[in-house]
């Protein structure tokens, strides 16, 4: 089976290169692609927070893994690719939850995404709690040691 995907915006910020941390002060700008009116966007801003759906158009197809150790640390364990949010995925998607700052048009500001210039959105989602776990997450120590620095 093959899917094919069309891109519905695309992302602008001053993050032009990849890079693995330092992600929280990036504000970006989705703006929709032609195909795409304005009013998809009417009553997004009734919701603080969107998650994101994203191609990794920059990353290395050649590269793409399986396993490994996360950002290639001995330290760490080695763990399958669903173990991890690496960017050398089989299917190259990425999906972050953001804050939405504000709407005009055809164009959102949101703070927080991941994802350089030039990025092309999927899709976008509305937050909604109800979605989110209602039980504590848990995960590794290593994932935590990972993400200190990703957010500042």
């Amino acid at each position: 089976m093959e899917i094919s995907l069309k891109p519905i915006a695309i992302v602008k910020n001053q993050r032009t290169s990849l890079s693995d941390d330092y992600w929280g002060n990036v504000i970006s700008e989705i703006e929709l692609l032609d195909h795409i009116t304005a009013d998809a966007f009417n009553g997004i801003e009734a919701f603080s927070h969107l998650e994101i759906i994203f191609y990794f158009n920059e990353s290395d197809k050649s590269k793409i893994v399986l396993k490994g150790h996360p950002r290639g640390n001995k330290k760490w364990p080695e763990v399958g690719i669903f173990a991890q949010r690496k960017k050398e995925r089989p299917n190259a998607i990425g999906l972050t939850i953001v804050e939405l700052i504000k709407r005009e048009g055809n164009k959102l500001w949101v703070k927080r995404l991941d994802a350089i210039h030039g990025t092309p959105v999927l899709d976008i989602k509305p937050v909604m709690k109800e979605f989110l776990p209602a039980v504590e997450i848990k995960q590794p120590q290593w994932s935590v040691e990972l993400m200190k620095e990703y957010w500042k």
